[in-house]
């Protein structure tokens, strides 16, 4: 079998490659030499450097496996290999233990001032009295996400004495104690009680901004923060402000809003620390990428199970009915854990019509990805959904029913009883819609964004909330209204043309007296 890497990999990946297969390591080739090359090859690797798109998808002719030397996928059309049945798959665990020591090292680094005294010592000045830092023990970590990384630099912290707390809503209590971890409610109030706060969390509509102004002074003057995990997170002209004007003590920072980058502000201020995405940046990780795709690759080609696959249901013996709502009970998935407030240990699944005839384990594997999808810091597959999902003390089980009501064939995701999200199919187009949601009937087509508002019924809310978006230059694209009685409960639900941001939602929520408001963004993950 011919592979082409396009992208620079390990010796120890090429040569794993090599062992069973003819390969071309062929890097930085402009896209029209890319699009010329790719045809004849059975599989190609890349890492973020090189762009597999449904172009140069549609000009590999003999294409039946990407790789990814790495986590991220951002730079393959999954979409687009899935239709054509090519396999994509990654090496999602390949960094995971770099990235939590790169924490740690920029952690020490912060903290007892190194870079500064290095460079210090070198331009000819013996200054010990300068560089005064801070012990670790005794001091409160405060860990925003609790996946892999987060979990491996709290275990970490806690060989040097340090005190626990985490910030993270989709983790269990039970999971929480097991790992000697207190669970706080809010970003804010994990500032408040921790001395060092270091992030591990996916960037999504949400997390962007979350560390912002009122965060940093939470944090306080003797407080400080590190980031590894994706830039955006944290608000980066607050932190400049906050650190030059004593807020907080410094930051360490490994990621930014804009990569690469090599002139903000912050690169200036003497109390940071910065490096280049260097998380993933050692020797081994490296290797360990290039032999897990390597492996990957050529299970793929034999035509075995391939366990870090991304779309495996390209895979797997699924029937047409199962296939065509796999990426509904994602979507639901993911609708359902932006909408549901708080930790709950047990969602269940109800199939109801004629899906509940079919074997519908590939579609619990696609709920529990997209339930997981937007609440930890690394891509989440059919293959490690299961476990992540065990590693939080979360729980699927599901229902059947031949009987649908309106429809032939609906999905339904409730937890404890409530906040049910549903979808169905229609037409020879399979169109997905949602036709169910905070216990109201709608009938609404999933969208990149969408707005939620529940509140009591009265006239002109619908008014008040179009001029608002007006004001902000957001155009409806869709709306519902729905409610039980009149003067009753009543929901708008509504799809935007742009994402509407969190501030908006809450202004609007204010006006009309929403009692629950959610501006939710679903672009493919």
């Amino acid at each position: 079998m011919r592979v082409l890497v396009a992208d620079t990999l390990s010796d120890a990946g090429v040569s794993a490659l090599a062992d069973s297969h003819d390969v071309d390591v062929r890097t930085g080739m402009p896209r029209a030499e890319l699009l010329a090359a790719v045809a004849g090859y059975d599989a190609i690797v890349v890492r973020s450097a090189t762009t597999i798109d449904a172009e140069v998808i549609a000009a590999a002719d003999a294409l039946k496996v990407i790789a990814r030397a790495g986590i991220g996928i951002d730079n393959i059309d999954v979409e687009a290999a899935t239709a054509r049945g090519i396999i994509v798959c990654n090496a999602p665990q390949s960094n995971t233990i770099s990235a939590a020591e790169h924490t740690i090292a920029l952690l020490l680094a912060l903290a007892r001032r190194i870079p500064l005294a290095d460079r210090s010592l070198r331009d000819g000045a013996w200054e010990r009295s300068r560089f005064q830092g801070v012990e670790l023990h005794g001091r409160t970590l405060g860990v925003m996400g609790l996946g892999r990384v987060g979990t491996l630099v709290a275990q970490r912290c806690a060989a040097f004495g340090m005190r626990l707390a985490a910030y993270d809503p989709y983790v269990s209590t039970e999971r929480a104690d097991q790992l000697g971890i207190k669970l706080v409610a809010s970003p804010t109030r994990l500032c408040e009680i921790a001395d060092i706060v270091t992030i591990h969390l996916p960037r999504t509509p949400d997390t962007v901004g979350m560390v912002g102004p009122t965060q940093l002074r939470a944090l306080g003057p003797d407080g400080m923060l590190i980031n590894t995990a994706r830039g955006g997170i944290v608000d980066e002209d607050a932190l400049g402000t906050a650190l030059r004007d004593g807020v907080v003590q410094g930051a360490a920072l490994d990621v930014f809003a804009e990569e690469p980058t090599t002139a903000s502000p912050l690169f200036a201020l003497p109390n940071v620390v910065v490096t280049p995405h260097l998380g993933a940046s050692t020797k081994q990780a490296q290797d360990k990428a290039g032999v897990m795709v390597a492996e990957a690759v050529t299970l793929a080609l034999r035509g075995e199970f391939v366990p870090s696959a991304v779309n495996l249901q390209v895979a797997t013996a699924v029937t047409d009915q199962v296939r065509a709502f796999m990426g509904l009970t994602t979507k639901l998935g993911r609708l359902f854990t932006a909408l549901y407030e708080g930790v709950t240990s047990v969602i269940t699944v109800e199939y109801r019509g004629r899906i509940a005839e079919e074997d519908t384990s590939a579609l619990n594997l696609a709920t529990l990805t997209g339930l997981l999808t937007d609440v930890v810091d690394e891509p989440v597959t059919f293959v490690n959904a299961p476990l992540t999902a065990a590693e939080r003390g979360l729980k699927l089980t599901t229902m059947t029913s031949p009987a649908a009501r309106d429809f032939v064939s609906v999905v339904r995701l409730t937890a404890e009883g409530e906040n049910a999200v549903a979808g169905t199919l229609i037409g020879p187009a399979n169109r997905e819609r949602l036709v169910e949601l905070w216990g109201f009937e709608i009938d609404m087509e999933p969208s990149d964004h969408m707005l939620f508002f529940r509140y009591v019924d009265r006239p002109g809310i619908i008014g008040k909330i179009g001029s608002l978006l007006g004001d902000a230059d957001i155009n409806i694209a869709t709306m519902q209204v729905g409610r039980h009685e009149m003067g009753g409960d009543a929901l708008i639900a509504m799809t935007t043309d742009s994402a509407v941001s969190p501030s908006i939602a809450r202004r609007i929520a204010e006006v009309i007296g929403s009692t629950q408001a959610r501006t939710i963004s679903l672009p493919s993950a």
